[in-house]
């Protein structure tokens, strides 16, 4: 009876678990939602938005405040000095429906997308709901040597997450639509630095190529490189789509506000998958949205240091309970192998670890094709309060232990 497109993946496994750890009363460092509100003075934007009578429909694509907004953004922090709102900025109901919306606009049956894995689950089912075929491209994990360095987080030669680029030329052809990058990236915290992205442009442009670059959290930079917007190297306005949104800088996960910046071609394709998608985002909240980017400088500078010390906090913890896992780049997630702890595959051990100490990570196998290849990583997210990540790293201490019972 179902339709075909919708045989080839299961329900969102972050989802899934934060389902369980809800049942279990568990602490949830799978699913990437801050237990701290947004700034009091983006909440009050929004509720005085309210009650000044934006309650109705807004501009399908998005209220020319806050597109203004974002095209001044993308000007001043992402190097694209073309951006322009009415032009090149969509606005839709947060950066999973951009992908979404992008996808149905540029992918036909047949065509081919290059993925990077691990990769947020979003994005393989986005490339098969099209039709398309992903073509997957592995992230190689940093180096561990054996279990005492696995278990004390030591990196034993490679020391980053990297791609190879004989591999990654291997999934281009002349069927190659487009590329999705995801930097910083969700689920390993790699930042994608400038040569890495040159060597993507040309790929791009060699195969005339789309590149499709979520950078959802791009102020969440530990590195002392500058974030850098793959549409901003030579030859790849006219070819990139960039998405980002509220969701992250802003500690508004449910708010839904997410955008893409585009070539105006491209725009009106992904405008017209927008409007039969969602219709538009929510009136009030993107009215706060335009006041969210107009906070001051020192709002955005801070975020580096507000999450570098939650995982600076949280990552001992990982590393005396046993795991293996190398502090991030940037976002605020940590791929953490439990090789040393456990012979369980990763949905056992992610369900044990939320029965019998309360705490939630996402399996492994959710970003990864085949999944087999991630049966050993847990990804756990520190973007909690200070209160919130002690008391989860005090249960993991005890984990060990629970695990031999």
């Amino acid at each position: 009876m179902l339709a075909s497109r919708v045989q080839h993946f299961s329900e969102s496994v972050i989802r899934e678990t934060s389902r369980i750890a809800q049942r279990y009363g568990a602490i949830n460092l799978g699913q990437g939602m801050p237990d701290f509100d947004p700034p009091d003075e983006i909440k009050e934007a929004a509720c005085r938005a309210i009650r000044d009578g934006f309650n109705q429909y807004a501009v399908t694509w998005g209220i020319a405040p806050l597109r203004q907004a974002i095209a001044a953004k993308m000007r001043a922090f992402n190097g694209l000095p073309w951006a322009d709102p009415d032009e090149h900025v969509t606005v839709c109901c947060g950066a999973t429906e951009c992908m979404m919306a992008t996808m149905l606009a540029l992918v036909d049956p047949g065509d081919e997308v290059v993925i990077f894995q691990p990769f947020y689950e979003n994005y393989g089912p986005d490339a098969k709901l099209t039709g398309a075929t992903p073509k997957w491209v592995p992230l190689r994990a940093p180096a561990w040597s054996g279990g005492d360095a696995r278990a004390s987080g030591r990196p034993a030669a490679r020391d980053t997450w990297g791609f190879d680029p004989d591999e990654l030329r291997a999934a281009f052809s002349p069927r190659t639509k487009a590329v999705i990058i995801n930097t910083p990236n969700n689920p390993t915290g790699k930042v994608f630095n400038r040569a890495e992205l040159e060597t993507i442009a040309g790929l791009c442009r060699e195969f005339d190529a789309v590149a499709i670059s979520d950078e959802i959290y791009e102020y969440i930079n530990f590195t002392d490189r500058p974030h850098v917007s793959i549409a901003s190297l030579p030859g790849m306005a006219e070819r990139t789509v960039t998405i980002s949104g509220l969701s992250k800088t802003f500690s508004a996960t449910g708010w839904r506000l997410g955008y893409c910046v585009a070539p105006a071609a491209i725009t009106a394709g992904i405008r017209k998958a927008h409007d039969f998608l969602t219709v538009g985002a929510p009136h009030p909240l993107q009215v706060a949205g335009a006041a969210a980017l107009g906070l001051p400088q020192s709002y955005f500078d801070g975020l580096r240091e507000h999450y570098r010390h939650r995982r600076d906090l949280f990552l001992p913890y990982l590393e005396r309970a046993g795991f293996g896992a190398l502090p991030p780049d940037g976002a605020y997630y940590v791929m953490a192998d439990f090789s040393a702890l456990s012979d369980l595959d990763d949905v056992s051990f992610v369900r044990r670890m939320i029965e019998t100490v309360g705490v939630a990570g996402v399996p492994g196998s959710s970003f990864h094709d085949p999944k087999e290849l991630g049966r050993k990583l847990v990804r756990f997210m520190f973007a909690k309060r200070d209160e919130t990540l002690h008391a989860a790293g005090e249960r993991l201490l005890g984990l060990r232990e629970k695990l031999t019972d």
